[in-house]
């Protein structure tokens, strides 16, 4: 039997994750005719077709579901390898490449993964941040092992990751001491018309908080929306407007954005998820991740 070509494999594999040439193509950064070439070298071989035609995009054949299911081990195992050998011969670094989604509290993420650094053994962490997609995308391909995110991994679909739940915490409404003496008696009845940095409507924290406001009959002025929430508290702590963030945080956004709370938002609370890949071999520090977060100084549910 002619050997497998790895290559093909991982084209295959790719392909699989996003359900199209087209994605994949932009992913690998290669032509379509060149993952399509790659494909019917690798089902001429295997005698199998792997995909079948749905509307614009493919779908899994049987053979390619048990194809796939080989080749997430595969691949896993190759990633596995490859940080094992980087590490011979050396201190035993354990290396956690980690995604932060842009709508996560940066406070937030650095006091999440400090149960991380804090371990016994000696960990050096990578750290990336940018949109959901993007980073689920990277974990699908084993550059991240871990997503720090706002949501659950949607259900569903070729993906085969693990949406582990880190938290929920209170929201609270931030300002500066300018602001806080206009708007903190009172609250939150006297916050009509109170300037107001919100997170865009991709977030889902920005449901919760527009249904509150609606339920206690506010209306402010919105003057700024953001994408990335680090941008959001910066614009806040330039006294731009009031700003929602964890009030589990108030300690280290008084110390560093020199902001005080005005007062929780009551029912509003954001949930924080890891998702990892759905590994044979788990990795150490995402376990202790996962295992030491509600207990990481971060009170679930308050």
């Amino acid at each position: 039997m002619t050997p497998l070509n790895y290559k093909h494999l991982h084209y295959f594999w790719v392909v699989a994750q996003e359900g199209s040439m087209t994605r994949a193509a932009e992913r690998l950064g290669v032509a379509v005719q060149t993952i399509s070439g790659q494909l019917s070298l690798l089902e001429r071989q295997l005698g199998k077709a792997l995909f079948n035609s749905q509307g614009r995009g493919l779908v899994l054949s049987e053979a390619g579901r048990v194809a796939q299911g080989y080749a997430d081990q595969i691949f896993q195992l190759g990633e596995a390898l490859t940080e094992a050998v980087e590490t011979s011969g050396s201190t035993s670094t354990l290396r956690l490449k980690a995604g932060i989604s842009d709508g996560i509290p940066k406070l937030l993420a650095y006091r999440l993964l400090s149960t991380v650094t804090s371990m016994p053994a000696d960990v050096r962490l990578i750290c990336d941040e940018g949109e959901f997609d993007t980073l689920l995308a990277d974990l699908a391909l084993h550059r991240l092992d871990v997503v720090l995110t706002d949501r659950p991994a949607p259900a569903g679909g070729n993906l085969k990751v693990f949406s582990t739940p880190l938290g929920e915490f209170a929201t609270a409404l931030f300002a500066t001491s300018a602001l806080a003496t206009r708007y903190q008696q009172g609250f939150p009845n006297n916050l009509d018309g109170a300037p107001m940095l919100l997170p865009t409507r991709h977030h889902a924290l920005r449901g919760h908080i527009d249904r509150w406001l609606e339920n206690t009959n506010i209306r402010p002025k919105i003057v700024g929306e953001f994408e990335d929430s680090a941008l959001l508290t910066t614009f806040g702590r330039e006294g731009l407007g009031i700003f929602p963030a964890p009030l589990a945080l108030a300690e280290q956004i008084s110390t560093q954005l020199e902001a005080v709370p005005l007062g929780p938002m009551l029912g509003v609370s954001e949930q924080i998820y890891a998702i990892s890949n759905e590994r044979r071999i788990r990795h150490p520090a995402v376990e202790a991740l996962c295992a030491a977060a509600p207990q990481a100084g971060m009170t679930p549910g308050v």
